[in-house]
């Protein structure tokens, strides 16, 4: 019996994947940040787990984790060109034939997140973070995002140990 065709070719699917991983990246990352915008104030703090994890609304006005505060242009450049690279990237590895879903959706985390955290540059002149563990700096839904993302590639990038790729090309057993 023959498999049913797919409906689409993967060109389609690849970008309905990366489509779908930005957008519902970008979506969650401003649902959540207009909802603790709205329930916290600047500064202010809910303990969900006491000196262990809360929900504390801070306004980012540096990059990662807030280093470099109130440098203002460079922050906007830096995420529109992240976004642009990203985008050629995902184009270029895709017609070369070197791009499988794992990168698709790596490359699609950081592109959301960075979008994301774009976004609030542009309109509010920082980052809204919330997402305090109390041993990392406070995060959002789209650093949480690039983090993944760049797990993802660098996992994707790591060679096999040549002891385990000749185990898998003659198929023997573990």
């Amino acid at each position: 019996m023959k498999a049913p065709a797919l409906p689409f070719h993967r060109p389609y699917h690849d970008i309905i994947v990366c489509l779908f991983t930005v957008t519902f990246v970008v979506a969650m990352d401003r649902l959540t940040k207009i909802l603790f915008s709205n329930i916290l104030q600047s500064g202010e703090s809910i303990p969900v787990i006491k000196r262990i994890f809360h929900f504390t609304l801070v306004h980012n006005t540096g990059i990662a984790f807030g280093l470099f505060r109130d440098n203002g242009f460079v922050f906007f450049v830096i995420p529109v060109i992240a976004v642009v690279l990203l985008g050629y990237n995902l184009y270029y590895y895709h017609k070369i034939g070197e791009l499988d879903l794992l990168y698709i959706v790596g490359f699609s985390l950081i592109m959301g997140g960075a979008i994301g955290n774009l976004a609030d540059r542009i309109m509010l002149g920082y980052v809204i973070d919330f997402i305090d563990l109390r041993v990392w700096p406070v995060f959002n839904i789209a650093d949480s995002a690039i983090t993944i993302g760049a797990v993802i590639i660098m996992f994707k990038c790591c060679p096999l140990p040549a002891a385990h790729k000749q185990q898998k090309r003659f198929n023997l057993p573990d």
